[in-house]
């Protein structure tokens, strides 16, 4: 599953390597690689094995999940999709609390006490789908944890989810992504070090001169 996904992303440029021409982060890191994984959602095939593929990690990883919670805006159309797969409800969470009628961040029925499973599509330093899981527990939902299409498994990261105690299930990541790209002309064999010495500490930007 990992390969799959990580080649659907890469064939429709979902994750985008440019090492030689680094882009920018919003935080002024830079980064040899960019990724918009709203792009599945606009390739057939891609969006298919992507759908699916969350659906199997519900199924395997949490089989007493009661309730999907997309994360806004990202994580909410692959949340719909996949509660139509395994025929469960759904519902999101706001970035922010709406600022007329009830004023929720929660947008969907959840009861006290439900099994929830954050559906997010990118995890790097994790923190805005911990603050969605902070919500959803503050509301006395039961997260059993987390899926994802892509992590760049960041120390940062894992670290950030170890603290808040959360699971997160991906279905490709960093590393695989960047082998799989060497191995079919992505990018020069060479660059697949470098990528991941981005990966270990991104604001060392030792990587750009290896």
């Amino acid at each position: 599953m990992k390969k799959l996904i990580a080649k659907d992303l890469l064939k429709i440029k979902a994750v985008f390597f440019r090492p030689e021409e680094p882009f920018v982060w919003a935080s002024g890191i830079k980064s040899p690689v960019y990724c918009d994984n709203r792009l599945t959602l606009t390739s057939v095939e891609a969006r298919n094995d992507v759908e699916n593929g969350l659906a199997e990690l519900v199924r395997e990883n949490y089989p007493e999940a009661e309730v999907l919670m997309g994360t806004s805006t990202a994580g909410i159309p692959h949340a719909a999709i996949v509660g139509h797969i395994l025929g469960m409800p759904m519902g999101y969470v706001r970035s922010g609390a709406k600022d007329h009628g009830r004023k929720n961040r929660i947008e969907g029925r959840l009861g006290k006490g439900q099994k929830v499973v954050v559906v997010e599509d990118l995890i790097s330093t994790a923190g805005s789908v911990i603050e969605v899981v902070a919500v959803l527990r503050e509301e006395g939902a039961e997260v059993l944890g987390i899926v994802s299409i892509f992590t760049y498994g960041m120390k940062k990261g894992l670290d950030n989810l170890a603290a808040a105690k959360v699971k997160n299930v991906s279905l490709t990541d960093f590393d695989t992504v960047a082998r799989i790209a060497a191995e079919e002309g992505y990018i020069k064999p060479e660059d697949e070090a470098r990528l991941i010495a981005f990966r270990n500490d991104p604001s060392d930007e030792s990587w750009m001169a290896r």
